[in-house]
């Protein structure tokens, strides 16, 4: 595929010959780790199709994912995703509803931040710079299989129609609608970027579950403190319950939690994040087409009991990556069936509060090592070690869901509005 840079002209095909070119739709976060990978490995010409700015583009995300070395597994120096990441922390702290603080050393394993803004300059440079590289302004309107590949309709912002062939096609899009699921719950979050009139934070702790808040009839809900400074941190209250709430609720869930229970004083707030994303064990199709894939949340990829996302998109980026170069017509799932088959069973547990959110969560961090549970969280662990987590849960009210979840039925469930995970 070309990588010559700006506009296609209008009615433009790209040409397919020369190798398995890539054009990806959506430049969030799975769409530019896969272009970053591809063309970081050399194995496709790439041409990511990204909106024009306006109501189309989505606001500042901010993502956040465990790593154990350098940024995103691989020696990239300076091209790595390291390169992006805005802060991290070495420590996290856990605290239960009755206050109780826990505070555990996950390494080698580091939580490290990554603003969207600058993940997007820095795979919008590679694009730029690689000669197969190319990011197309436009808004994707179909995707449907052709001899040799895929063919991709857009609209350039003054209305041309532009049309792109290539030999895959990877689409990050959200779904039109959520696959039926027998168990579906909401993360759903507001925080604030706040700045305080003194120092309030120790930069190298993180608040991963703060359980010091009302919880709700369905599901948990927690605190979340990202110190960037002192004096700044990223402050949020998240729930994992049916429906999301309105903006109001969420405002006055962060003013008790900032005022009350973390005690800031004065503060600012700099700039606000809000969003949901589906906590569902639906099977998310991962093919649409003989060479059209899905891939982010509409792959999958979002894990079902946790909402960690962006870890996994880095492995399937990989995972990808490694099926292209071996000539293979087909891509692993991003979560193993043994993951997404915990998940079920942990998400039904969570909904018919057979355990108790704050206190499971709690309890895995007090009675697991650290790593060992980070590991878990992303759906790294081995059966070995998933079987002794296991014994540390709840294991009555876990073996009757388990037991439960084959025989429920399968329902649609309304499609939340859409957002990107944190994790």
């Amino acid at each position: 595929m070309s990588g010559a840079r700006g506009q296609a002209a209008a009615g433009a095909v790209a040409d397919v010959s020369g190798g398995p070119d890539v054009v990806i739709i959506g430049g969030g976060a799975a769409g530019l780790s896969l272009a970053h990978r591809l063309l970081g490995t050399g194995t496709a010409a790439v041409t990511v199709v990204e909106p024009p700015d306006g109501p189309t583009r989505p606001a500042e995300r901010t993502w956040c994912y465990w790593d154990d070395g350098d940024g995103d597994g691989d020696d990239d120096g300076d091209d790595g995703l390291g390169a992006a990441v805005t802060a991290d922390w070495s420590l996290l702290r856990v605290h239960s509803r009755d206050g109780t603080a826990l505070t555990v050393d996950p390494a080698p394993a580091t939580y490290r931040m990554v603003r969207s803004s600058a993940f997007e300059r820095l795979v919008h440079a590679r694009l730029e710079r690689d000669p197969g590289g190319r990011l197309l302004r436009a808004t994707a309107q179909t995707v449907r299989d052709v001899p040799g590949g895929a063919e991709v309709r857009c609209t350039a912002p003054d209305g041309r129609a532009l049309t792109l062939r290539a030999r895959y096609v990877f689409d990050s899009r959200p779904p039109p609608a959520l696959p039926p699921a027998r168990t579906q719950l909401l993360q759903h979050f507001r925080g604030w970027f706040v700045r305080t009139g003194r120092a309030r934070f120790d930069p190298a702790v993180a608040d991963l579950m703060d359980f010091r808040v009302p919880q709700p009839r369905h599901g948990l809900a927690f605190g979340y403190v990202l110190p960037l400074a002192p004096d700044r941190a990223l402050v949020e209250y998240t729930e994992f319950s049916r429906s999301p709430l309105t903006t109001e609720a969420y405002e006055a869930a962060l003013g008790h939690y900032v005022r009350d229970v973390l005690k800031l004083g004065a503060f600012d707030v700099e700039s606000a994040e809000q969003g949901v994303i589906p906590m569902t064990d639906g099977r998310f199709p991962r093919r649409t087409g003989r060479s059209v894939f899905r891939i982010g949340t509409a792959g999958g990829a979002t894990r079902p009991a946790t909402g960690y996302t962006f870890a996994a998109v880095q492995r399937h980026s990989r995972a990808v990556a490694t099926a292209l170069r071996e000539g293979r017509g087909t891509v692993p799932p991003p979560h193993g069936r043994r993951a997404l088959a915990m998940d079920a069973v942990l998400l039904r547990a969570l909904d018919t509060g057979r355990v108790d959110g704050p206190a499971f969560f709690t309890g895995l961090f007090r009675r697991t090592p650290a790593h060992r549970l980070l590991r878990f969280l992303d759906g790294a662990t081995s059966l070995r070690e998933e079987w002794g987590i296991g014994l540390r849960t709840p294991v009555g009210p876990m073996l009757r869901t388990a037991l439960e979840v084959p025989f429920l039925p399968r329902r649609t469930h309304p499609l939340p509005g859409t957002g990107e995970s944190h994790r």
